[in-house]
Formats: structure tokens, sequence, C-alpha cells
């Protein structure tokens, strides 16, 4: 089997925002390689997600699985290891509802794809202008893409032949192993299980995805940082609530001075 053959399955955490999960799903169409199914991450919306997603799988040329639990704060932790546990493919793709996707995001990160190895992509982000002129549109493509005002340019150039080199070149050790952006990471499902997935003791906003790649780091699992390839676009939006990040910081910092590598609250309670 080829890198570009390996069945991945594509997980999208949303919450209350149907309008940006709508847009991001028509991205998925344009893949020039698509999952073998798109599981549905559901941190609590309200009706109107359930609904858009069952009228867009009516016509989806793969597979839409949408799992959801109660809107209990926010529990993208815990959302996100129920979605592993619904997932039927050895390799995850992981983005949030307000990421847009280059046509060719996902093979762009099963070129990179390696084993004992966990991917992590940057983002362009997008202004509130070109944003809101984006969400004023039905049907959105490729094209409207390139026309996109917004921060970190550099985050959008497609660059095949150095995304490989960079991908063999640009690993990270150390603490800089723990420093990723969690709206576009790609992991091997077995790697998640032998660390309990994601730690559900991360609530609120922030640090659950550093704790994850410290906790990989630790057993054995390194970081490569994919550049001038899976490219994402991020809608601008308001910023989330960050008021309880000190707090989670120090349970980042106890977890890597104690090299943890097991979420004691995690994926397992969730597997079947």
């Amino acid at each position: 089997m080829t890198k570009l053959n390996l069945p991945c399955s594509l997980i999208i955490t949303t919450y209350n925002w149907p309008a940006a999960l709508d847009k991001v799903l028509q991205s998925v169409l344009w893949q020039t390689i698509l999952p073998r199914e798109v599981i549905i991450a559901d941190d609590g919306s309200k009706d109107e997600t359930k609904e858009l997603v069952a009228t867009i799988s009516n016509n989806f040329p793969v597979p839409i699985i949408w799992v959801w639990h109660e809107d209990d704060g926010k529990r993208k932790t815990r959302i996100n290891n129920i979605a592993i546990s619904k997932s039927t493919t050895d390799y995850l793709i992981f983005i949030d509802h307000d990421i847009l996707l280059h046509p060719n995001f996902i093979e762009d990160h099963l070129q990179v794809a390696e084993p004992e190895y966990f991917l992590n992509g940057s983002r362009f982000l997008i202004n509130e202008s070109s944003t809101n002129e984006l969400m004023q549109k039905k049907i959105i493509t490729p094209e409207d893409l390139k026309q996109l005002k917004g921060k970190n340019a550099l985050n959008r150039k497609r660059i095949p032949y150095l995304m490989k080199l960079l991908a063999h070149h640009y690993q990270t050790k150390g603490v800089d192993n723990f420093k990723v952006r969690g709206c576009n990471m790609s992991f091997w499902k077995k790697d998640l299980i032998a660390v309990n997935g994601f730690d559900e003791s991360y609530k609120g906003w922030g640090r659950e995805d550093s704790n994850i790649a410290a906790r990989l780091y630790y057993s054995g699992i390194h970081k490569k940082s994919l550049k001038f390839g899976g490219i994402a676009y991020h809608l601008n939006h308001k910023e989330a609530n960050k008021k309880d990040d000190d707090v989670y910081m120090e349970m980042l910092l106890s977890s890597i001075h104690n090299k943890e590598t097991w979420a004691e609250t995690g994926l397992n309670q969730h597997m079947q």
C-alpha cells in the first residue's frame, strides 16, 4: 500500500457554528484524496448542526458520522476521544470547524505520514472582512481561497518538494515538540490508543493538544511540522475565553516534568 492509498478518517470538532461547518465540509469535497469517512465531533451543539449534517450526508461521497454529547462547557477532549473510538481507519486527521482545507490538504498529510511520528500543520489566518465575504456565499470554491486576505501569508504557500524536504529536516524534539496547534494535526490511531487519547481533565480552553504531544513524545512518538503543505485557512472569529489557561499550563508543566505517557481519564472508557 502506498501512502496515498492509506485509508484515513477526517475528524472535525464543532460547537454551534453550523454555517462555518458547512463551508468546511464543502472544502472536503475538493480534496484530491478523500478520507474514508468524516467524523463530526460535536461538543454539544444545538439541533441546527445535527440537521445540517443529516442534510449534507445525503449526497456526500463518503460516510459522515455524527457524534455528540450534551453541552456541559468546553469538553473537546472528551468528544475527540469519542470520535476516535468511532473511527474505522488507522490514520486520523483532526481539524476544527473554522478550518477550510486546501484541495491537497489530505493528500499532503498522507504524503508526510510516517510510523512513530505525528504531524502538526500551520494555518493562514483569514481577516474579518474576508471571512464575512466568504460566509455570505452559499457555495465556495478553491478559487475563493486564493482571494482571501489575512495574516501569516507564508502558511498559504504550497511547495511540494519543500514540504517533503522539510518533513525530514524540520523535526523538533524536547520542549519544542510540545508546541502544537490542534486545528491541523494527524496521528496513527494506535499511537493515540497507546497513550489513552486526549486527557479529559483538560476542560475549557487550552493546552490539551500540547499535553497529548508531550505524552506521545515520552512514549517515543515525535512531531513533524508540516511546512509548505497541509494548508489550512482559519476563519476569523471571537477568541475563546482563556480564563483557566494558567491552571492548564500548570497541569501541562507537571505532565512534562513527570514524563507522563498515559491519560488517567481518557480514550479507554469510550472504546468498545
